[in-house]
């Protein structure tokens, strides 16, 4: 067969094109190049449109990949949100943060509430649009985050499992306060909090005033001040006050 052949030609790209991992390209360049033709598009704009093509493709792969490995538990967004439900919510300062000015600052959002007032809503639809952006995300709770750590140490791999929620630009730490977390709790969970200070940004919920914070952290005065002191630095307080939108149904009836 001789290889320079309309049809050789074309085996021979495809083999090309399938070593090179250039699916979209493999795909469109002969119905592209009927359309270039047809147009009369020079060669620089038959190649552009074929890359512009597979650029896209690439990086819809890897914000779908970036979603995945966020392990959000139910995928939020900002238009979801029933703005009419809180008492209290500064719908302004929600909607600035969708800027994400945030995480390029490596700072940190707090959601403060009472249970049932959205506060998971947010900070998923947050996080959510942060993943769309371009940034690495990774939802978790905190009570997880401690047992997670508390496992790997008893395993010897702690540092291993440390650098999971500090590698992602910015982690999601949900719940904080739902729970009771003794010192050795406490601890691990200042290991993350201090290592991602001015490294990572941060999205915290939490059901429970900053005065009320040595509860959580096993009466602790001198821990939790020393996670206050990290985490507020350089912080934004979202603050919504009302009832649960959970027991909707329950109060109106």
């Amino acid at each position: 067969m001789n290889p320079d052949s309309p049809k050789q030609l074309s085996l021979s790209l495809d083999d090309h094109l399938k070593y090179l991992k250039l699916p979209c390209i493999a795909d469109k360049y002969a119905e592209t190049a009927t359309k270039a033709s047809k147009d009369e598009w020079s060669h620089i704009k038959y190649l552009a449109t074929l890359i512009e093509g597979e650029a896209e493709l690439r990086q819809d792969r890897a914000t779908q990949r970036r979603i995945r490995q966020a392990r959000f538990p139910v995928i939020k967004t900002l238009d979801q949100f029933i703005w009419s439900w809180p008492k209290k919510i500064n719908r302004l300062q929600v909607q600035n943060l969708f800027k994400l000015d945030f995480v390029k600052k490596k700072a940190n959002v707090i959601f403060l509430g009472g249970v049932g007032l959205g506060k998971t809503h947010l900070a998923t639809a947050l996080a959510y649009d942060a993943g769309i952006q371009g940034f690495s995300v990774l939802f978790t709770t905190a009570i997880d985050v401690i047992n997670c750590l508390s496992a790997a140490h008893e395993a010897g791999r702690f540092q291993q499992e440390l650098k999971k929620y500090l590698k992602p630009a910015l982690l999601i730490l949900d719940e904080l306060g739902y729970l009771p977390i003794d010192k050795r709790g406490a601890d691990l969970l200042f290991q993350v909090i201090s290592h991602r200070y001015e490294r990572g940004a941060m999205i915290i919920s939490t059901n429970r005033a900053f005065k009320q914070w040595p509860e959580i952290f096993n009466n602790d005065a001198i821990l939790t001040s020393a996670i206050l002191d990290r985490l507020l630095h350089h912080a934004e307080t979202v603050l919504i006050e009302g009832k649960s939108f959970r027991m909707k149904d329950v109060i109106e009836s």
